[in-house]
């Protein structure tokens, strides 16, 4: 009975520790595909005058999320009695003005070579938490059938 309770415990300490790393990695894919799309978003607008290229603190955002902050909820004001209290959402995190290195005649701050090498990099980072999940999951599989197994 003692050996039971003992491998129940260590069967729930990694399962707790696998919940915890499958939770990191479904945050940081989340914000991945949110910077994507900002990114891409500067891309699109790089000729658009006086457009700024924006971006997120992804660092910040991934510490915020995993401690159950949401940069997202803003509170709505009403400033009439027959106005509905409410929340609304600006996204899983909070835009920001990237700095100008070089700004364009027409306002523009997009800058190519910069959108490109990150676009490029977050995709890599994005793949990269892929591959770690699936492999988490294969791993977990294995045990599984080799456990039945015997």
């Amino acid at each position: 009975m003692n050996w039971q309770l003992n491998t129940y415990f260590q069967v729930a300490a990694m399962v707790s520790k696998l919940d915890q790393t499958i939770n990191f990695h479904r945050q940081a894919l989340g914000l991945r595909a949110y910077r994507q799309q900002v990114l891409a978003t500067n891309i699109a607008n790089s000729d658009t005058p006086n457009y700024k290229a924006r971006d997120i603190d992804f660092t910040s955002a991934l510490q915020n999320a995993l401690a159950g902050k949401n940069a997202s909820d803003l509170q709505l004001s009403t400033t009439a009695a027959r106005h509905l209290p409410g929340t609304g959402n600006s996204g899983p995190a909070s835009l920001q003005y990237r700095t100008v290195h070089q700004p364009s005649a027409d306002g523009n701050t997009v800058d190519m070579d910069v959108e490109r090498a990150k676009f490029a990099e977050n995709a890599m980072q994005y793949e990269a938490s892929l591959q770690f999940i699936g492999g988490q999951f294969k791993t977990m599989l294995t045990a599984i059938q080799g456990q039945s197994g015997q």
